[in-house]
Protein backbone atom coordinates (compact mmCIF):
# COMPACT_ATOMS: atom_id res chain seq x y z
CA UNK A 1 0.00 0.00 0.00
CA UNK A 2 2.64 2.38 0.84
CA UNK A 3 4.23 1.72 -2.80
CA UNK A 4 1.66 2.99 -4.72
CA UNK A 5 1.43 5.58 -2.56
CA UNK A 6 5.06 6.78 -2.47
CA UNK A 7 7.92 6.64 -4.75
CA UNK A 8 11.32 8.24 -4.34
CA UNK A 9 10.57 9.62 -7.84
CA UNK A 10 7.94 11.80 -6.47
CA UNK A 11 9.29 14.64 -5.20
CA UNK A 12 9.11 13.67 -1.50
CA UNK A 13 12.07 14.87 0.51
CA UNK A 14 14.13 12.65 2.44
CA UNK A 15 12.46 10.78 5.66
CA UNK A 16 13.42 11.15 9.24
CA UNK A 17 14.12 8.20 11.83
CA UNK A 18 12.30 8.27 15.03
CA UNK A 19 13.25 6.45 18.17
CA UNK A 20 11.38 6.30 20.95
CA UNK A 21 12.72 5.60 24.75
CA UNK A 22 9.69 5.86 27.01
CA UNK A 23 11.16 5.71 30.34
CA UNK A 24 12.32 8.38 32.73
CA UNK A 25 13.31 8.66 36.54
CA UNK A 26 10.70 9.81 37.32
CA UNK A 27 7.38 11.42 35.78
CA UNK A 28 7.04 15.45 35.85
CA UNK A 29 3.63 16.72 36.36
CA UNK A 30 3.08 18.79 33.35
CA UNK A 31 3.97 15.57 30.89
CA UNK A 32 1.27 14.04 29.05
CA UNK A 33 3.95 12.25 26.28
CA UNK A 34 4.35 8.15 26.71
CA UNK A 35 6.83 7.64 29.59
CA UNK A 36 7.02 5.28 32.16
CA UNK A 37 8.86 6.14 35.17
CA UNK A 38 11.47 3.80 36.24
CA UNK A 39 14.64 3.35 37.76
CA UNK A 40 17.17 0.92 35.74
CA UNK A 41 15.79 0.41 31.90
CA UNK A 42 14.93 -2.66 30.38
CA UNK A 43 17.35 -4.47 27.77
CA UNK A 44 14.77 -6.12 26.76
CA UNK A 45 13.46 -3.11 25.59
CA UNK A 46 16.28 -2.22 23.20
CA UNK A 47 16.27 -6.16 21.38
CA UNK A 48 12.75 -5.44 20.96
CA UNK A 49 13.22 -2.07 19.13
CA UNK A 50 15.75 -3.41 17.08
CA UNK A 51 13.46 -6.00 16.45
CA UNK A 52 11.13 -3.92 14.85
CA UNK A 53 14.00 -1.79 12.81
CA UNK A 54 15.00 -5.00 11.13
CA UNK A 55 11.27 -5.17 9.98
CA UNK A 56 11.53 -2.18 8.55
CA UNK A 57 14.63 -2.11 7.04
CA UNK A 58 13.60 -4.96 4.62
CA UNK A 59 10.50 -3.37 3.34
CA UNK A 60 10.98 -2.30 -0.04
CA UNK A 61 10.09 1.52 1.24
CA UNK A 62 13.14 2.28 3.43
CA UNK A 63 15.66 0.05 1.36
CA UNK A 64 14.79 2.66 -1.45
CA UNK A 65 15.40 5.65 0.72
CA UNK A 66 18.41 7.06 2.17
CA UNK A 67 17.00 8.76 6.25
CA UNK A 68 18.09 12.64 6.55
CA UNK A 69 17.97 12.63 10.39
CA UNK A 70 17.71 10.33 13.13
CA UNK A 71 16.28 11.46 16.85
CA UNK A 72 16.74 9.71 19.78
CA UNK A 73 13.74 10.93 21.94
CA UNK A 74 11.65 10.25 25.07
CA UNK A 75 11.05 9.81 27.99
CA UNK A 76 14.85 9.94 28.71
CA UNK A 77 16.91 8.45 26.24
CA UNK A 78 20.34 8.91 28.52
CA UNK A 79 18.52 6.81 31.13
CA UNK A 80 20.05 4.17 29.11
CA UNK A 81 24.16 4.22 29.61
CA UNK A 82 26.08 5.80 26.56
CA UNK A 83 27.16 2.49 25.48
CA UNK A 84 23.65 0.97 25.15
CA UNK A 85 22.57 3.86 22.85
CA UNK A 86 25.89 3.67 20.94
CA UNK A 87 25.35 0.34 19.88
CA UNK A 88 21.80 1.22 19.24
CA UNK A 89 22.77 3.90 16.75
CA UNK A 90 25.53 1.50 15.11
CA UNK A 91 22.86 -0.99 14.61
CA UNK A 92 20.77 1.80 12.59
CA UNK A 93 23.72 2.52 10.84
CA UNK A 94 24.06 -1.35 9.90
CA UNK A 95 20.41 -1.48 8.73
CA UNK A 96 19.43 1.65 7.24
CA UNK A 97 21.17 4.32 4.77
CA UNK A 98 21.59 7.57 6.54
CA UNK A 99 22.76 10.34 4.58
CA UNK A 100 26.55 11.00 5.04
CA UNK A 101 25.41 14.65 6.80
CA UNK A 102 22.72 13.29 8.85
CA UNK A 103 21.97 15.00 11.56
CA UNK A 104 21.45 12.75 14.94
CA UNK A 105 19.71 13.73 17.89
CA UNK A 106 19.56 12.89 21.18
CA UNK A 107 17.39 13.93 24.26
CA UNK A 108 18.61 13.83 27.57
CA UNK A 109 17.94 15.17 31.36
CA UNK A 110 20.61 17.02 33.05
CA UNK A 111 20.73 14.12 36.19
CA UNK A 112 21.12 11.46 33.24
CA UNK A 113 24.06 12.67 31.34
CA UNK A 114 27.66 11.95 32.57
CA UNK A 115 31.13 12.73 30.69
CA UNK A 116 31.52 9.22 29.60
CA UNK A 117 28.08 8.50 28.18
CA UNK A 118 28.44 12.00 26.60
CA UNK A 119 31.82 11.11 25.01
CA UNK A 120 30.22 7.67 23.93
CA UNK A 121 27.54 9.68 22.01
CA UNK A 122 29.85 12.20 20.01
CA UNK A 123 31.97 9.21 19.28
CA UNK A 124 29.37 7.21 17.77
CA UNK A 125 28.48 9.98 15.48
CA UNK A 126 25.90 12.19 17.64
CA UNK A 127 26.00 15.21 16.30
CA UNK A 128 23.09 17.31 18.10
CA UNK A 129 22.42 16.78 21.87
CA UNK A 130 18.79 18.20 23.60
CA UNK A 131 18.83 18.84 27.15
CA UNK A 132 15.97 19.45 29.51
CA UNK A 133 16.74 21.84 31.82
CA UNK A 134 12.88 23.55 31.59
CA UNK A 135 13.90 26.24 34.17
CA UNK A 136 17.40 27.78 35.56
CA UNK A 137 15.45 27.74 39.38
CA UNK A 138 15.79 24.88 41.97
CA UNK A 139 11.93 25.96 43.21
CA UNK A 140 10.59 26.13 40.04
CA UNK A 141 11.94 22.47 39.27
CA UNK A 142 10.90 21.32 42.41
CA UNK A 143 7.37 22.66 41.92
CA UNK A 144 7.13 20.72 38.46
CA UNK A 145 8.56 17.49 39.44
CA UNK A 146 12.12 17.55 37.61
CA UNK A 147 14.48 15.17 38.99
CA UNK A 148 17.45 17.64 38.59
CA UNK A 149 18.86 20.77 40.10
CA UNK A 150 20.02 24.25 38.79
CA UNK A 151 23.92 22.65 39.05
CA UNK A 152 23.64 19.45 37.61
CA UNK A 153 22.05 21.71 34.47
CA UNK A 154 24.80 23.64 34.53
CA UNK A 155 27.23 20.95 34.75
CA UNK A 156 25.69 19.02 31.88
CA UNK A 157 25.83 21.90 29.18
CA UNK A 158 29.56 22.44 30.29
CA UNK A 159 30.08 18.60 30.36
CA UNK A 160 28.54 18.85 26.54
CA UNK A 161 31.09 21.57 25.52
CA UNK A 162 34.13 19.06 26.80
CA UNK A 163 32.77 16.14 25.15
CA UNK A 164 32.98 18.19 21.48
CA UNK A 165 29.41 18.77 21.14
CA UNK A 166 29.02 21.88 19.18
CA UNK A 167 25.01 21.54 18.84
CA UNK A 168 23.17 22.41 21.66
CA UNK A 169 19.82 22.59 22.27
CA UNK A 170 18.32 24.07 25.63
CA UNK A 171 14.78 23.60 26.49
CA UNK A 172 12.80 26.27 28.85
CA UNK A 173 9.04 26.45 29.97
CA UNK A 174 7.06 29.63 30.86
CA UNK A 175 4.08 29.94 32.41
CA UNK A 176 4.89 27.64 34.96
CA UNK A 177 3.33 27.60 38.66
CA UNK A 178 5.09 30.49 40.76
CA UNK A 179 7.11 31.81 37.67
CA UNK A 180 7.02 35.28 37.39
CA UNK A 181 8.50 37.26 35.01
CA UNK A 182 12.51 38.26 36.63
CA UNK A 183 12.23 34.06 37.09
CA UNK A 184 11.81 33.83 33.10
CA UNK A 185 14.26 36.13 32.25
CA UNK A 186 17.04 35.29 34.82
CA UNK A 187 16.42 31.48 33.17
CA UNK A 188 16.90 33.05 29.84
CA UNK A 189 19.88 35.07 31.01
CA UNK A 190 21.67 31.82 32.41
CA UNK A 191 20.50 29.90 29.06
CA UNK A 192 21.72 32.61 26.80
CA UNK A 193 25.31 32.95 29.11
CA UNK A 194 26.11 29.40 28.05
CA UNK A 195 26.05 30.12 23.80
CA UNK A 196 23.89 27.53 23.16
CA UNK A 197 23.30 27.16 19.40
CA UNK A 198 19.51 26.41 20.26
CA UNK A 199 16.60 27.35 22.10
CA UNK A 200 13.25 25.68 22.45
CA UNK A 201 11.33 27.85 24.55
CA UNK A 202 7.61 26.13 25.26
CA UNK A 203 4.94 27.98 26.69
CA UNK A 204 3.31 25.26 28.89
CA UNK A 205 0.41 23.36 28.35
CA UNK A 206 -1.85 21.70 30.83
CA UNK A 207 -3.37 18.46 29.21
CA UNK A 208 -5.80 16.39 30.41
CA UNK A 209 -5.08 13.48 32.36
CA UNK A 210 -1.74 14.89 33.69
CA UNK A 211 -1.46 15.54 37.37
CA UNK A 212 -1.33 19.11 36.44
CA UNK A 213 -4.70 19.47 35.17
CA UNK A 214 -5.96 17.53 38.14
CA UNK A 215 -4.73 20.80 40.27
CA UNK A 216 -5.75 23.20 37.86
CA UNK A 217 -9.67 21.99 38.33
CA UNK A 218 -8.95 21.83 42.20
CA UNK A 219 -8.11 25.06 41.97
CA UNK A 220 -4.32 24.49 43.07
CA UNK A 221 -2.53 25.30 40.32
CA UNK A 222 -1.30 28.86 40.49
CA UNK A 223 -0.44 29.73 36.71
CA UNK A 224 0.71 33.22 35.55
CA UNK A 225 -2.34 35.15 33.78
CA UNK A 226 -2.49 35.86 30.13
CA UNK A 227 -0.99 39.29 30.70
CA UNK A 228 1.70 37.83 32.59
CA UNK A 229 2.61 35.32 29.58
CA UNK A 230 2.10 37.90 26.88
CA UNK A 231 4.81 39.89 29.68
CA UNK A 232 7.12 36.49 29.41
CA UNK A 233 7.07 36.61 25.42
CA UNK A 234 7.93 39.86 24.92
CA UNK A 235 10.72 39.42 27.47
CA UNK A 236 11.89 36.43 25.25
CA UNK A 237 11.97 38.08 22.32
CA UNK A 238 13.72 41.46 23.63
CA UNK A 239 16.33 39.38 24.69
CA UNK A 240 17.14 37.16 22.09
CA UNK A 241 17.09 40.07 19.70
CA UNK A 242 20.15 40.99 20.99
CA UNK A 243 21.48 37.21 20.39
CA UNK A 244 22.57 35.83 17.22
CA UNK A 245 19.47 33.24 17.86
CA UNK A 246 17.15 33.73 15.05
CA UNK A 247 13.22 32.52 15.43
CA UNK A 248 12.26 30.27 13.30
CA UNK A 249 9.43 28.78 14.34
CA UNK A 250 6.96 29.46 16.75
CA UNK A 251 8.65 28.22 19.68
CA UNK A 252 12.67 27.57 18.26
CA UNK A 253 15.58 30.20 17.86
CA UNK A 254 18.38 28.82 16.31
CA UNK A 255 21.80 30.01 14.76
CA UNK A 256 22.28 30.07 11.86
CA UNK A 257 22.30 27.10 10.17
CA UNK A 258 21.31 25.16 13.54
CA UNK A 259 18.13 24.92 12.89
CA UNK A 260 16.33 21.45 13.80
CA UNK A 261 15.88 19.65 10.90
CA UNK A 262 14.50 16.46 12.26
CA UNK A 263 11.72 18.89 13.45
CA UNK A 264 11.70 21.01 10.52
CA UNK A 265 10.91 17.83 8.40
CA UNK A 266 7.38 17.19 11.06
CA UNK A 267 6.43 20.67 10.01
CA UNK A 268 6.82 20.08 6.56
CA UNK A 269 4.38 17.06 6.71
CA UNK A 270 7.61 14.83 5.57
CA UNK A 271 7.06 11.17 6.41
CA UNK A 272 9.23 9.54 8.91
CA UNK A 273 9.36 5.92 10.23
CA UNK A 274 9.19 6.03 14.25
CA UNK A 275 10.16 3.23 15.97
CA UNK A 276 9.57 1.97 19.69
CA UNK A 277 6.64 2.07 22.19
CA UNK A 278 4.52 4.69 21.32
CA UNK A 279 6.09 6.16 18.51
CA UNK A 280 4.40 7.04 15.06
CA UNK A 281 5.64 6.55 11.40
CA UNK A 282 3.89 8.40 8.79
CA UNK A 283 4.52 7.70 5.26
CA UNK A 284 2.89 10.57 3.32
CA UNK A 285 -0.27 9.69 4.50
CA UNK A 286 -0.61 6.93 6.11
CA UNK A 287 0.22 6.54 9.49
CA UNK A 288 0.52 4.24 12.21
CA UNK A 289 0.90 4.22 15.38
CA UNK A 290 2.86 1.55 17.99
CA UNK A 291 1.30 0.59 21.66
CA UNK A 292 2.27 3.20 24.16
CA UNK A 293 2.84 0.48 27.11
CA UNK A 294 6.75 -0.87 26.71
CA UNK A 295 5.95 -4.05 28.39
CA UNK A 296 3.34 -4.75 25.72
CA UNK A 297 5.38 -3.28 23.13
CA UNK A 298 8.04 -6.09 23.65
CA UNK A 299 5.83 -8.78 24.28
CA UNK A 300 4.11 -8.40 21.35
CA UNK A 301 7.53 -8.14 19.16
CA UNK A 302 8.78 -11.40 21.03
CA UNK A 303 5.76 -13.50 19.80
CA UNK A 304 6.52 -11.90 16.56
CA UNK A 305 3.50 -9.75 16.01
CA UNK A 306 3.01 -6.10 14.73
CA UNK A 307 3.02 -4.05 17.52
CA UNK A 308 0.56 -1.52 16.60
CA UNK A 309 -1.97 0.30 18.46
CA UNK A 310 -4.01 1.67 15.34
CA UNK A 311 -3.25 3.14 11.96
CA UNK A 312 -5.18 5.68 9.49
CA UNK A 313 -4.71 6.83 6.08
CA UNK A 314 -5.88 10.20 5.50
CA UNK A 315 -7.64 11.52 2.15
CA UNK A 316 -5.87 14.14 0.60
CA UNK A 317 -7.93 17.57 1.85
CA UNK A 318 -6.48 16.39 5.41
CA UNK A 319 -3.35 16.11 4.58
CA UNK A 320 -3.46 19.48 2.88
CA UNK A 321 -4.76 20.70 6.23
CA UNK A 322 -1.87 19.23 8.13
CA UNK A 323 0.62 20.71 5.83
CA UNK A 324 -0.78 24.11 6.16
CA UNK A 325 -1.17 24.13 9.89
CA UNK A 326 2.03 22.59 10.62
CA UNK A 327 3.96 24.85 8.07
CA UNK A 328 2.76 28.11 8.73
CA UNK A 329 4.57 27.07 12.56
CA UNK A 330 7.42 27.79 10.72
CA UNK A 331 8.30 31.65 10.11
CA UNK A 332 9.02 31.92 6.80
CA UNK A 333 5.13 29.80 6.45
CA UNK A 334 4.43 27.12 3.88
CA UNK A 335 5.22 27.08 0.47
CA UNK A 336 2.43 27.46 -1.74
CA UNK A 337 4.00 25.74 -5.37
CA UNK A 338 4.98 22.30 -2.85
CA UNK A 339 1.26 22.31 -1.80
CA UNK A 340 0.06 22.60 -5.51
CA UNK A 341 2.37 20.04 -6.58
CA UNK A 342 1.48 17.68 -3.68
CA UNK A 343 -2.11 18.27 -3.30
CA UNK A 344 -3.28 20.14 -6.26
CA UNK A 345 -4.60 22.95 -4.10
CA UNK A 346 -3.97 25.93 -2.61
CA UNK A 347 -4.93 27.96 0.24
CA UNK A 348 -6.56 30.32 -1.58
CA UNK A 349 -9.21 27.74 -3.46
CA UNK A 350 -9.41 25.85 -0.30
CA UNK A 351 -10.41 28.34 2.62
CA UNK A 352 -11.79 30.96 0.60
CA UNK A 353 -13.40 33.42 2.83
CA UNK A 354 -12.06 32.13 6.39
CA UNK A 355 -8.66 33.38 4.63
CA UNK A 356 -9.74 36.13 3.05
CA UNK A 357 -10.66 37.17 6.90
CA UNK A 358 -7.78 36.52 8.22
CA UNK A 359 -5.55 38.32 5.65
CA UNK A 360 -7.96 41.52 5.95
CA UNK A 361 -6.83 41.21 9.89
CA UNK A 362 -2.95 41.34 8.70
CA UNK A 363 -3.01 37.90 10.74
CA UNK A 364 -1.43 36.06 7.95
CA UNK A 365 -0.13 37.12 4.41
CA UNK A 366 1.79 36.18 1.49
CA UNK A 367 5.31 36.45 1.20
CA UNK A 368 6.61 35.59 -2.08
CA UNK A 369 5.73 32.04 -2.96
CA UNK A 370 5.07 31.36 0.81
CA UNK A 371 2.11 32.06 3.00
CA UNK A 372 3.17 32.88 6.87
CA UNK A 373 1.96 34.24 10.20
CA UNK A 374 2.78 38.38 10.31
CA UNK A 375 3.94 39.20 13.64
CA UNK A 376 0.91 40.13 14.64
CA UNK A 377 -0.47 36.46 14.20
CA UNK A 378 2.65 35.09 15.64
CA UNK A 379 1.39 36.17 19.69
CA UNK A 380 -2.05 34.55 18.82
CA UNK A 381 -1.02 31.39 16.43
CA UNK A 382 -3.29 28.96 17.79
CA UNK A 383 -5.95 30.67 17.56
CA UNK A 384 -5.25 31.20 14.08
CA UNK A 385 -4.45 27.87 13.03
CA UNK A 386 -7.66 26.43 14.90
CA UNK A 387 -9.49 28.43 12.31
CA UNK A 388 -7.79 26.67 9.73
CA UNK A 389 -8.21 22.92 11.04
Amino acid sequence: MVERMITPESGEQPPALYLHIPFCRSKCGYCSFSSFPCETPPAAYLEALKEQALFFAGQDWCRERVFATVFIGGGTPTIYGGAELAELLGFMRQHFRLSDTAEISVEGNPNSISHESLVQLRRAGVNRLSIGVQAFSDRLLKGIGRAHNVAQAREAITLARQAGFDNINLDLIYGLPGQSLEDWRRSLEIALSFAPEHLALYELSVEEGTPFAALEQAGRLPLPDDDELAAMEEAAQGLLAGSDLIRYEISNYARPGRQCRHNINYWQNGSYLGLGAGAVSCFSGLRVKNVADPGQYVNLIAAGKAPYHDSECLPLTARFRESVIMGLRLLAGVSLPLLREQYGLTPQDYYGKILDDLLARKLIEFGGDHLRLTALGLPVANQVLARLV
